[in-house]
């Protein structure tokens, strides 16, 4: 698709080709926050469990941050942050675990 287009361009199209290689992916989860046992009224939403989808000039670490909260929040332990802005796919890919 090239560099700059939305986030929800590339997600949308992820999504797809997840699906035609016959990979489930779920877009937009909402992740519960939970405070002492209680379901508090917000939370947060995961672009897709699968990878967080970031199509941004640099990678910061508050985006690292958030995909750890993310996997703290949802009981997944391994996260692939993705920033589909760098000019090589393979440049932009970080793993992260808990």
């Amino acid at each position: 698709m090239g560099a700059g287009l939305l986030e929800s361009v590339y997600l949308a199209c992820l999504g797809l080709e997840l699906e035609l290689v016959g990979i489930s992916s779920r877009r937009q989860v909402v992740l519960p926050v939970r405070y002492k046992g209680l379901a508090v009224p917000l939370g947060f939403r995961a672009d897709m469990i699968v990878a967080e989808v970031k199509a941004v000039p640099t990678i910061l670490p508050v985006h690292g941050a958030q995909l750890l909260t993310y996997l703290r929040l949802s009981g997944l332990g391994i996260g692939l942050q993705m920033n589909l802005h760098a000019p090589r796919l393979k440049d932009g890919l970080k793993r992260l675990v808990l």
